[in-house]
């Protein structure tokens, strides 16, 4: 699956685009201020405050278990609210995908703006059919007896995988395991690696 789809403008997307042009265009807004607030998401709120969850949860086993238990009230114990969320565990036999099939319903606050490819309707409709597939055209190759979970996020409900611990991060610091967890691995197209011996 090729991650640079040429789709057609959403309404909604246009109606935004218009929306921001006319804000600045009546010096309502500065369009720097814009920026930034789509920066803040990209790269400031999301996708460091899922990971943040994922390190915890990797170095604390009382935390992992709220987690799994109740993703909503687990997230807030780190300030991180206002999503219904449920949070399944990538483990050796099981791996667990995230898919909007109806729209792109997405944890913004934990894992920031969902990527394009997520939104497309080849990605939604593939990923059930053919998860398999579409995750080996990610670069995940799992082995035939790995069950694959699809999990359909809504507006009621969000989820969010817990990435496998890579082996030889034993010795790593919670914030240094944050660093390894990547968006991606959040929604389960990616696993996370462990890292480089220079980076060690």
């Amino acid at each position: 699956m090729s991650h640079h789809h040429h789709e057609p403008e959403s309404v909604l997307s246009l109606r935004v685009r218009a929306l921001e042009s006319l804000l600045v265009e009546k010096k309502l807004v500065a369009s720097e201020a814009v920026d930034r607030i789509v920066s803040a998401y990209e790269e400031d709120i999301g996708p460091h405050n899922g990971a943040k969850v994922v390190a915890r949860a990797w170095v604390d086993p009382a935390y992992k278990q709220r987690l799994l238990a109740d993703g909503t009230e687990a997230i807030e114990e780190l300030g991180f609210g206002g999503v219904d969320l449920r949070v399944v565990e990538n483990t050796p036999g099981v791996h667990n995908l995230v898919v909007c099939t109806l729209c792109s319903c997405y944890p913004h606050a934990l894992i920031g703006l969902p990527p394009t490819w997520y939104k497309s309707f080849e990605y939604r409709s593939r990923a059930v059919r053919e998860p398999r597939v579409v995750l080996r055209e990610f670069g995940v190759e799992l082995p035939e007896s790995t069950e694959i979970r699809i999990w359909d996020s809504s507006a009621e409900l969000r989820y969010l995988v817990l990435p496998e611990r890579p082996a030889g991060t034993e010795n790593l610091r919670e914030a240094e395991l944050a660093e390894l967890v990547t968006r991606d691995a959040m929604i389960g197209v990616a696993v996370v690696q462990p890292p480089t011996p220079a980076a060690r």
